[in-house]
């Protein structure tokens, strides 16, 4: 493991429109595990050799002392930038030391990833949601394993994160589905937003949120467009014809798929809108916080 210096990592966010979150920390960087759309590769973030992993050096001391200086503990967020459960978590631990220092602070935490190594650290997330607001947000935009291991090639298959997300669940920790982004012209049919619906309450997931196409930056793009051909050879054409350089690339019928999808969702009551999820997951916890003071 390659560790880079750092100065600071827990970070100010204004996220209440974003899951509710109050701070963003990102301890590692890079990410290897090849997903062919991920915007982290933009050239804005300045992030060199994108699938080379490296860590922040002594970044649970930095942390330690950071959240020990905040007046307001509030929730965490952790995947932003970079899965916290990339492999070399598994033998690092350096998540797990972050989240044993937020429950030790009282901060709660939010966790964006695409592994099952998540359900390595229930135990300790239970501890946190035990005095502060937790949820997991699984990102799975295929149904199938063959079509995710497409556009996903080194993260585990779809079928090991819905068995994460029902471990998880089962633990009473809140957890759901991030479905984006649904890709255009390769997941955005009705037959895997129903599958996914369909998979994610039978996992006991909480809600399901959604985004019909994907965002592409200069940097992200190329990379996109060079895996494209690689894998689904044919499409990028379709890309250039309908979206040409623009940064939101919408489904073509994504109108008619949220339709479907919310019609799906309320059938199996799966929460879908980001007000009811940051609800959800925060339900009870403003006065048990203010009593902290």
């Amino acid at each position: 493991m390659e560790f880079i210096p750092a100065k600071t990592i827990v970070t100010p966010v204004d996220g209440q429109r974003w899951f509710g979150v109050d701070y963003n920390m990102n301890i590692y960087r890079g990410c290897p595990q090849g997903c062919i759309y991920c915007d982290s590769r933009s050239l804005c973030y300045r992030i060199e050799d994108f699938d080379r992993l490296r860590a922040k050096q002594d970044a649970l001391g930095i942390i330690a002392g950071e959240l020990s200086k905040k007046r307001n503990p509030g929730v965490v967020a952790s995947g932003a930038m970079s899965d916290p459960y990339n492999p070399q978590e598994k033998e690092q631990r350096l998540t797990r030391g972050a989240l044993e220092l937020l429950n030790a602070h009282g901060f709660g935490a939010a966790i964006a990833t695409k592994s099952d190594l998540v359900v390595r650290d229930l135990p300790v997330l239970q501890a946190i949601q035990a005095h502060s607001p937790v949820i997991v947000k699984m990102t799975i935009t295929a149904a199938d394993d063959g079509l995710g291991a497409i556009v996903e090639p080194r993260a585990p298959v779809s079928s090991r994160r819905f068995a994460a997300v029902q471990a998880l669940s089962a633990g009473g920790v809140y957890t759901g589905i991030l479905m984006m982004p649904v890709l255009p012209f390769i997941e955005d049919t009705e037959e895997n937003i129903i599958a996914l619906a369909r998979q994610a309450k039978a996992s006991g997931a909480r809600f399901i949120y959604p985004a019909f196409g994907v965002t592409l930056r200069p940097g992200s793009r190329e990379y996109f467009y060079e895996q494209l051909d690689k894998r689904v050879p044919g499409i990028k054409a379709r890309y250039i014809t309908q979206y040409g350089g623009r940064y939101s690339c919408t489904a073509p019928g994504a109108k008619r798929l949220w339709t479907i999808f919310t019609a799906e969702c309320r059938r199996l009551g799966l929460r879908y809108e980001m007000r009811d999820i940051i609800a959800g997951y925060r339900r009870g916890y403003t006065a048990r916080q203010l009593e902290l003071f």
